[in-house]
């Protein structure tokens, strides 16, 4: 085996670190999308709750004056 200087050693040391810090960007990269995706997912959840609930309650209201219609 070949004898390693100082200088093999820092750069294999360097190149390492940055190996490691490309890696942790990348995991925290991929963190942030699937924040982001869960994020869209339940804004489109809501946004689809808040449809039927107001779908619901038009049907209430226009029950309510069919009700009162026949009352009369």
């Amino acid at each position: 085996m070949a004898e390693r200087t100082k200088a093999d050693r820092q750069a294999a040391a360097k190149k390492g670190a940055a190996t490691r810090q490309r890696k942790a960007a990348e995991k925290s990269g991929a963190g942030a999308k699937s924040s982001a995706k869960s994020a869209g997912t339940t804004a489109v959840s809501a946004a689809k709750s808040l449809g039927e609930s107001v779908k619901q309650a038009g049907k209430s209201v226009a029950s309510r004056i069919g009700a009162l219609g026949k009352g009369r």
